[in-house]
């Protein structure tokens, strides 16, 4: 699987997830912090790669809907030092197959996902 990790998340998630056989590339690394949204979409569907972010932005399916991507995941989480996201992340990628949220846009939520096609 092949993840984009938005500005929020730590750019030490990127070599964690490689950990678990997951290729992540980070918008800091491409040169797209600080870029819109959209653009950073953009840039994952051209790569092929499902975003990672914090940004409730990326959960609106009618700004972007399920099928139109690679696949969403917005953690939205109470605590959001770098510690808990990194927790959330490994949770989801430990206990989900994200191969079943490719094109989806889902909401990652104390450790329950609601999940739109």
């Amino acid at each position: 699987m092949r993840v984009k990790l938005d500005e929020g998340l730590p750019v030490s998630l990127a070599e964690r997830l490689a950990k678990h056989g997951i290729d992540a590339d980070t918008v800091f690394a491409e040169g797209l912090a600080g870029r819109s949204d959209p653009e950073i979409l953009a840039a994952a569907v051209e790569e092929k790669r499902m975003v990672f972010t914090l940004d409730r932005g990326f959960g609106n399916i009618r700004t972007y809907p399920p099928g139109s991507h690679s696949g969403i995941v917005v953690f939205r989480l109470d605590d959001q030092s770098a510690r808990a996201v990194i927790a959330a992340v490994e949770d989801l990628v430990i206990h989900h197959e994200l191969a079943d949220l490719a094109g989806a846009v889902t909401v990652a939520h104390r450790g329950l996902l609601r999940i739109r096609r």
